[in-house]
């Protein structure tokens, strides 16, 4: 079934896959940017300029899609906008039926073998993370206050970054996913199959999950 998706961030490094991984499987996709100057149009998507932080610019981009996804990541200094981003996002899609799929943070997933740490609260968590990761545990609590969007959130492992596009991945809930070598990561190309999974047959509603190899 071909769907109407809208993707926020289209710009970005995981934006910038998921818009690819949609339009290789047929869907119509609306890539939102806020500033068209980043971004190569891609044969096939229609470029829009609108911001993320605006209700009234989401609920436009949103009006007869299926679903709307959001990679939005704010410059160093600009943390505090990833919560703005995401209230706006629900509060433009409250009351349509579209869903909502957010690409958040690691942050408060927990560390397995740590008796229950989350990932910001490990010792030696990087300094210069610290807050991203505090904005994106907010963010997941700002959707998980909001009752009447049907939305998903999707937490990466440790290590996100460009690489091989192999269609594989485990699923998880709210434990970080590490391998037998007790790495934990999935390259941007998989991590976007992951979510058009998602959005194309939903596991996940009004929950977090997670992704990894």
């Amino acid at each position: 079934m071909i769907m109407r998706i809208t993707v926020f961030g289209a710009a970005g490094g995981v934006g910038r896959r998921v818009v690819a991984e949609a339009l290789s499987r047929g869907h119509e996709v609306t890539a939102v940017v806020r500033d068209p100057g980043r971004f190569a149009e891609p044969p096939g998507a229609r470029i829009r300029t609108a911001d993320a932080r605006n209700p009234e610019d989401v609920a436009r981009l949103a009006a007869g899609q299926d679903v709307v996804i959001t990679a939005t990541r704010p410059a160093p200094g600009s943390e505090h906008e990833l919560v703005t981003a995401v209230k706006a996002l629900l509060a433009g899609l409250a009351g349509t039926g579209v869903r909502l799929l957010v690409v958040g943070g690691a942050a408060t997933l927990t560390v397995p073998g740590t008796g229950g740490l989350t990932v910001v609260e490990e010792p030696g968590f990087p300094a210069d993370w610290r807050d991203i990761a505090l904005a994106c545990a907010d963010q997941l609590a700002a959707c998980r206050a909001e009752a009447s969007v049907d939305w998903a959130y999707l937490s990466p492992p440790a290590l996100l970054e460009p690489g091989e596009r192999t269609g594989a991945y485990r699923l998880g809930t709210d434990e970080l996913l590490v391998d037998a070598q007790g790495e934990s990561r999935i390259s941007m190309e998989d991590l976007a199959v992951a979510l058009l999974d998602e959005a194309e047959r939903p596991r996940h509603h009004r929950t977090r999950f997670t992704v990894g190899y």
